[in-house]
């Protein structure tokens, strides 16, 4: 089992930075690749980007490439996203989850609101 609890989250005008934490327990934690998803108002939740559990293989959504990095230490149970160059479109709940042997994400948290000004 894992519990995730995402922070960081906030208002922030275009061109800003953010930087989202999400805090683990369990003491597997670097047995699990993890991810953080997005969901936007009217529209479906979707993939940001992801990590491995030794932190080596990042994925990333097109649109975020460039801006958005994704990271982790083990040591501490936390992964991060710093999102850079926000955009309005960036506007959404903002999703961490892990992914054990089951190769599906089974663990959520419960988001953290990110809203982008112009």
């Amino acid at each position: 089992q894992v519990q995730l609890v995402e922070s960081g989250g906030g208002l922030v005008q275009a061109g800003g930075s953010l930087r989202l934490s999400c805090a683990a327990s369990g003491r597997t934690f670097n047995s699990y690749t993890m991810g953080w998803f997005r969901r936007a108002p009217g529209k479906e939740r979707e993939f940001v980007a992801q990590i491995s559990g030794s932190g080596g293989v990042t994925y990333y959504l097109d649109s975020v490439k460039g801006r958005f990095t994704i990271s982790r230490d083990n040591a501490k149970k936390t992964v991060y996203l710093q999102m850079n160059n926000l955009k309005t479109e960036d506007t959404a709940v903002y999703y961490c989850a892990a992914k054990g042997a089951t190769l599906r994400y089974d663990y959520w948290g419960q988001g953290t609101q990110v809203t982008v000004s112009s």
